[in-house]
């Protein structure tokens, strides 16, 4: 993620969100009595979306989409992000969102140590991390990436760090990493000839400026596994987690509903279940 002066960034993202919070300082997670709604006035939950990318993009992405589930199940569904995935994921282990878009990994651990639960999934796909590097750079695999400086999102980012380094890890490459907070900033690294690779996703691959991708190729994919979940915290009320639910599935029923879905490379949103983690689980994933 591109670096901000905390009042600028503080002020892109309320202009963007429509709000006051703040990516940069983290809300308290306000106990259920004090988030009742006055009479006629729908009920608000937080919606923390795993910064991928910047807050601006994210933003761009996910508030419409948000808006509609939430007008259609009779709630306000908040944008929220963090300034950083380790940020993120001290905000997800703290419970502070309601509702939570989390990578397959961050899953697995927030389900044990905090109670979300998986609620739904990108349809029909799995998640897949990738190597990318500049077009112009003549090194055809990841062997030949010995002893290079390489970029990664974060420590904990599942496909992009975890993946890719564990191949890496596998073909006993000598590499020094490099975090740089988000995928499209592994991407602009790479492309401006800041690393000789980095990895990242197809999903965020896809979505970035066509004028730094236009400079890169992909030079390694690794097996893929269950994506990135949509998970609520087992404080949300019953109704409202069906209701939300029943929004969610019924996205691409419509055309506008599909319009929605289309600056995020979704096809469209399964609804999902604890289990589908497993494959991850089996990986035995352990950081420090």
């Amino acid at each position: 993620m591109a670096s901000y002066r905390n009042a600028s960034f503080s002020f892109l993202v309320t202009l963007l969100v429509g709000c006051t919070t703040s990516v940069d300082a983290p809300p308290s997670p306000a106990p259920v009595a004090d988030n009742t709604p006055e009479p006629n006035q729908a009920r608000t939950y937080i919606v923390g979306i795993v910064p991928q990318q910047s807050a601006s993009k994210l933003a761009k992405l996910w508030i419409p989409l948000l808006a509609h589930v939430g007008n259609n199940a009779g709630v306000q569904l908040k944008f929220e992000t963090a300034k950083s995935i380790p940020e993120f994921e001290k905000r997800c282990a703290d419970g502070v969102y309601d509702l939570a878009y989390m990578n397959p990994y961050h899953y697995t651990v927030f389900h044990e140590s905090a109670g979300y639960e998986a609620i739904a999934k990108q349809a029909d796909k799995q998640i897949q991390g990738i190597m990318v590097k500049r077009k112009d750079n003549p090194i055809q695999t990841i062997d030949e990436l010995d002893n290079e400086t390489l970029a990664f999102p974060a420590p904990r980012a599942f496909a992009a760090t975890l993946l890719t380094r564990a191949a890496l890890d596998a073909k006993e490459v000598q590499y020094e990493p490099k975090f740089v907070s988000s995928h499209d900033s592994v991407y602009l690294g790479v492309a401006k000839g800041l690393f000789p690779a980095g990895g990242g996703i197809m999903r965020t691959f896809k979505s970035i400026d066509p004028g730094v991708r236009e400079q890169l190729e992909i030079l390694y994919k690794t097996p893929t596994y269950t994506p990135h979940a949509f998970a609520i915290h087992p404080r949300v009320p019953s109704a409202t987690r069906e209701a939300i639910v029943t929004q969610i599935m019924a996205i691409d029923d419509t055309e506008a509903g599909q319009k929605l879905l289309q600056p995020l490379n979704f096809k469209g949103i399964d609804v999902a279940a604890d289990n589908e983690w497993n494959d991850v689980r089996a990986l035995h994933i352990s950081i420090e």
